[in-house]
């Protein structure tokens, strides 16, 4: 549309004053002739985004398929690796454990041995005891009728 054919449009249809007996222009038709062009283009821009938008739908699924698919694979990887994460974590534990057992083993080595050299120096005594008990008793009985 040219500038002269848009001025046109605001050109009175007859001279100021008393209705003349022309006949007013047809503003409906005009507009929808100006319309229909940009409204064309709406069209065809509302179907590509409807393309555009079917695409990334497609898009989306692929990428959430895919993402199900690898945390499917690290969900197995992870179970697969676990016994073995749970072997090195609780090797340090064991290791600790099994050092704190050889300690009490051999604390209670050294005070066995400490109990064998005590019955070791008070033996002597204990059986010199026991047997003048014996004796004693012994006598005892035989003394008595």
């Amino acid at each position: 549309m040219s500038l002269r054919d848009f001025l046109e449009r605001f050109r009175p249809a007859g001279t100021p004053g008393a209705s003349a007996t022309g006949v007013p222009p047809d503003r409906t038709v005009e507009r929808a002739a100006e319309l229909e062009p940009t409204l064309a283009r709406l069209a065809d821009v509302q179907r590509d985004a409807t393309r555009i938008r079917a695409a990334a739908d497609e898009a989306a699924q692929a990428l959430r398929q895919n993402a199900e698919r690898e945390a499917a694979r690290l969900v197995l990887a992870a179970r697969e690796q676990a016994p073995e994460v749970r072997r090195q974590t609780a090797e340090p534990l064991l290791r600790a454990a099994r050092r704190e057992a050889d300690a009490l083993r051999a604390a209670g080595d050294r005070r066995a041995s400490e109990v064998r050299v005590q019955a070791g120096e008070r033996m002597p005594d204990l059986v010199e005891r026991a047997v003048a008990e014996a004796l004693r008793l012994a006598r005892g009985r035989g003394e008595a009728p």
